[in-house]
Protein backbone atom coordinates (compact mmCIF):
# COMPACT_ATOMS: atom_id res chain seq x y z
CA UNK A 1 0.00 0.00 0.00
CA UNK A 2 2.78 2.44 0.88
CA UNK A 3 5.29 1.29 -1.76
CA UNK A 4 4.51 4.32 -3.95
CA UNK A 5 5.11 6.82 -1.13
CA UNK A 6 8.49 8.11 -0.03
CA UNK A 7 9.38 8.93 3.59
CA UNK A 8 8.51 12.62 3.24
CA UNK A 9 5.01 11.83 2.00
CA UNK A 10 4.42 9.29 4.78
CA UNK A 11 5.60 11.86 7.35
CA UNK A 12 3.30 14.49 5.86
CA UNK A 13 0.34 12.06 6.03
CA UNK A 14 1.11 11.25 9.68
CA UNK A 15 1.36 14.95 10.51
CA UNK A 16 -1.94 15.61 8.72
CA UNK A 17 -3.59 12.73 10.62
CA UNK A 18 -2.27 14.14 13.89
CA UNK A 19 -3.66 17.59 13.03
CA UNK A 20 -7.07 16.22 12.04
CA UNK A 21 -7.63 13.68 14.82
CA UNK A 22 -5.46 15.14 17.60
CA UNK A 23 -5.84 13.18 20.87
CA UNK A 24 -8.18 10.69 19.23
CA UNK A 25 -5.48 9.45 16.78
CA UNK A 26 -4.54 6.33 18.85
CA UNK A 27 -8.21 5.35 19.06
CA UNK A 28 -8.69 5.87 15.31
CA UNK A 29 -5.62 3.72 14.55
CA UNK A 30 -6.86 1.03 16.93
CA UNK A 31 -10.32 1.02 15.31
CA UNK A 32 -8.77 0.81 11.82
CA UNK A 33 -6.58 -2.15 12.80
CA UNK A 34 -9.55 -3.90 14.42
CA UNK A 35 -11.56 -3.42 11.23
CA UNK A 36 -8.74 -4.92 9.10
CA UNK A 37 -8.51 -7.92 11.47
CA UNK A 38 -12.28 -8.45 11.24
CA UNK A 39 -12.20 -8.29 7.43
CA UNK A 40 -9.40 -10.88 7.32
CA UNK A 41 -11.33 -13.18 9.66
CA UNK A 42 -14.48 -12.81 7.55
CA UNK A 43 -12.54 -13.66 4.36
CA UNK A 44 -10.90 -16.66 6.07
CA UNK A 45 -14.31 -17.90 7.30
CA UNK A 46 -15.87 -17.43 3.85
CA UNK A 47 -13.13 -19.45 2.14
CA UNK A 48 -13.46 -22.15 4.81
CA UNK A 49 -17.21 -22.34 4.25
CA UNK A 50 -16.76 -22.54 0.46
CA UNK A 51 -14.14 -25.26 0.86
CA UNK A 52 -16.48 -27.34 3.01
CA UNK A 53 -19.46 -26.82 0.68
CA UNK A 54 -17.56 -27.62 -2.52
CA UNK A 55 -15.51 -30.39 -0.96
CA UNK A 56 -12.22 -28.97 -2.23
CA UNK A 57 -9.45 -26.79 -0.84
CA UNK A 58 -10.00 -23.13 -1.78
CA UNK A 59 -7.53 -20.35 -1.03
CA UNK A 60 -8.38 -16.65 -0.95
CA UNK A 61 -6.54 -16.17 -4.28
CA UNK A 62 -8.81 -18.78 -5.87
CA UNK A 63 -11.87 -16.57 -5.40
CA UNK A 64 -10.98 -14.54 -8.49
CA UNK A 65 -13.45 -15.77 -11.16
CA UNK A 66 -10.77 -16.69 -13.73
CA UNK A 67 -8.67 -18.58 -11.19
CA UNK A 68 -11.75 -20.32 -9.80
CA UNK A 69 -12.90 -21.54 -13.23
CA UNK A 70 -9.40 -22.56 -14.24
CA UNK A 71 -8.78 -24.54 -11.05
CA UNK A 72 -12.17 -26.09 -10.30
CA UNK A 73 -14.25 -26.29 -13.46
CA UNK A 74 -11.88 -26.84 -16.40
CA UNK A 75 -9.94 -30.01 -16.99
CA UNK A 76 -6.40 -29.81 -18.36
CA UNK A 77 -7.68 -30.79 -21.82
CA UNK A 78 -10.30 -28.01 -21.77
CA UNK A 79 -7.72 -25.45 -20.71
CA UNK A 80 -5.33 -26.60 -23.47
CA UNK A 81 -8.15 -26.36 -26.04
CA UNK A 82 -8.81 -22.77 -24.95
CA UNK A 83 -5.14 -21.84 -25.12
CA UNK A 84 -4.39 -23.47 -28.49
CA UNK A 85 -5.81 -20.71 -30.78
CA UNK A 86 -4.16 -18.01 -28.70
CA UNK A 87 -0.79 -19.76 -28.80
CA UNK A 88 -0.71 -19.56 -32.61
CA UNK A 89 -1.52 -15.84 -32.55
CA UNK A 90 1.13 -15.32 -29.87
CA UNK A 91 3.79 -17.11 -31.94
CA UNK A 92 2.86 -15.08 -35.05
CA UNK A 93 3.08 -11.83 -33.11
CA UNK A 94 6.38 -12.86 -31.56
CA UNK A 95 7.92 -13.72 -34.93
CA UNK A 96 6.71 -10.40 -36.40
CA UNK A 97 8.21 -8.46 -33.50
CA UNK A 98 11.47 -10.40 -33.83
CA UNK A 99 11.58 -9.44 -37.50
CA UNK A 100 10.97 -5.77 -36.68
CA UNK A 101 13.63 -5.92 -33.97
CA UNK A 102 16.15 -7.41 -36.42
CA UNK A 103 15.34 -4.78 -39.05
CA UNK A 104 15.81 -2.00 -36.49
CA UNK A 105 19.18 -3.51 -35.54
CA UNK A 106 20.19 -3.53 -39.20
CA UNK A 107 19.18 0.13 -39.59
CA UNK A 108 21.06 1.10 -36.43
CA UNK A 109 24.20 -0.78 -37.49
CA UNK A 110 24.03 0.79 -40.96
CA UNK A 111 23.76 4.22 -39.36
CA UNK A 112 26.75 3.41 -37.12
CA UNK A 113 28.81 2.28 -40.13
CA UNK A 114 27.84 5.40 -42.05
CA UNK A 115 28.81 7.61 -39.10
CA UNK A 116 32.12 5.80 -38.63
CA UNK A 117 32.94 6.09 -42.36
CA UNK A 118 32.43 9.87 -42.37
CA UNK A 119 35.75 11.76 -42.69
CA UNK A 120 36.90 13.43 -39.48
CA UNK A 121 37.01 16.88 -41.09
CA UNK A 122 33.28 16.80 -41.73
CA UNK A 123 31.34 18.30 -38.85
CA UNK A 124 27.66 18.26 -38.14
CA UNK A 125 27.36 22.03 -38.00
CA UNK A 126 26.84 24.04 -41.15
CA UNK A 127 27.21 27.70 -41.86
CA UNK A 128 24.60 29.53 -43.94
CA UNK A 129 26.90 29.70 -46.98
CA UNK A 130 28.12 26.12 -46.54
CA UNK A 131 24.85 24.17 -46.23
CA UNK A 132 24.96 20.61 -47.51
CA UNK A 133 21.94 18.44 -48.28
CA UNK A 134 20.88 15.87 -45.72
CA UNK A 135 21.91 12.28 -46.48
CA UNK A 136 19.24 10.06 -47.99
CA UNK A 137 17.39 8.08 -45.35
CA UNK A 138 16.81 4.38 -45.74
CA UNK A 139 13.12 3.52 -45.69
CA UNK A 140 12.02 0.50 -43.70
CA UNK A 141 9.01 -1.55 -44.72
CA UNK A 142 7.70 -3.11 -41.50
CA UNK A 143 5.12 -5.19 -43.37
CA UNK A 144 7.76 -7.01 -45.40
CA UNK A 145 8.45 -9.70 -42.80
Amino acid sequence: MFENLNWWEIGALLLLALLIFGDRLPNVINDGLRMVRNLRNMARNATGDLSRELGTDIQLEDLHPKAFIRKHLLSEEDEEALRKPLRGAYEDLRSDLTGVHNELKDVASAADVRTAARPSGTGTTTTPGNASPAPAQRSVDFDAT
